[in-house]
């Protein structure tokens, strides 16, 4: 066995994890060492081994307290998910293999509403022990600061070792209540909306224009001029079922509505064709905990979108 192999297994990596997460929560050595039933020295000592092993400051140590650096803080974060799999684990064994303990699932206003809420009660039928933490948001979400341990999507999320597994997918439409048309006129070509109230999203990344595309092949974009802003599809669906203006969707979202005559599809002939893909999006990593992996596995069965 090489020396390099023997130095590593000689650092109790689990055990100077519990240790730093014990001084963060602590605030402070001597906090942490009496929970540890350590010396406040020696949990100071195996800090400074961390960190020059990591080659990195984890903790600014003042008088008074002690701040996590910006990689203290990460590190942070990872050491507290990296115990709980462990604890998580160990417990699984002891129990058989069910899937138990909390999922937080952050979902868009139209996906959670149409698809996820209704699936809920199989879920939990199936696996009686995942806790379920859902929040719908239109915002554009940060796994990491949301705490979510899966987002459903349209579109998938960018960032640092995030997996996007695919549930569904729809055209895009334009669609407007018959009481609207009846009242302003249906447009005929992508020229007539100058006329017409446009729906527009307030959030940062949809507020641009709807495009099309013309007979001669040429695409155009048409801006989107109107007097309501809204942070959420589902809102969107509701004013224009209401009768307010036009609204741009994925299909999936006012299939419904169309097949039973409360919207009207329009300007069909000058779709781009786009699609928006929805997935499930989570933090890639060496182990997925159970839990996590059986809600994604649950939900790519049976989310039948598009």
């Amino acid at each position: 066995m090489s020396s390099g192999h023997m130095s590593r297994l000689e650092i109790n990596r689990a055990g100077e994890m519990e240790v730093f997460a014990r001084v963060v929560e602590a605030g402070n050595f001597s906090g942490a060492a009496r929970a540890l039933n350590m010396t406040p020295s020696a949990v100071s000592k195996l800090v400074a081994r961390m960190e020059a092993r990591l080659g990195a400051r984890l903790l600014n140590r003042t008088t008074r307290q002690l701040r996590l650096t910006p990689e203290g803080d990460l590190f942070h974060e990872r050491c507290r998910r990296i115990l709980a799999d462990m604890a998580e684990a160990e417990q699984e064994v002891a129990a058989g293999s069910t899937p138990r303990g909390p999922v937080r699932i952050n979902s868009s206003v139209p996906l959670g509403m149409l698809y996820l809420l209704p699936l809920v009660p199989k879920l939990s039928a199936l696996y009686p022990e995942i806790q379920l933490d859902i929040t719908l948001t239109d915002m554009v979400v940060d796994l990491m600061q949301e705490r979510a341990d899966i987002a459903i999507r349209v579109g998938p999320l960018k960032g640092a070792n995030l997996l996007a597994r695919k549930l569904g997918e729809g055209r895009v439409v334009v669609v407007a209540s018959p009481d609207y048309l009846a009242r302003h006129g249906t447009p005929r070509t992508p020229d007539d909306l100058a006329q017409h109230n446009l729906m527009a999203f307030g959030f940062v990344r949809s507020v641009g224009p709807w495009p099309f595309r013309m007979p001669d092949g040429s695409r155009i974009e048409v801006p989107v001029r109107g007097n309501i802003r809204l942070g959420d599809g589902e809102s969107m669906r509701h004013l224009a079922l209401a009768g307010h203006g036009l609204a741009r969707h994925g299909l999936f979202h006012v299939a419904a509505d169309i097949a039973a005559g409360r919207l009207v599809p329009l300007l069909e002939d000058y779709s781009t064709g786009e699609v928006e893909v929805v997935h499930a999006v989570f933090q890639g990593g060496p182990v997925m905990p159970p839990r996590i992996r059986a809600v994604i596995d649950f939900l790519a069965r049976e989310m039948r979108i598009g």
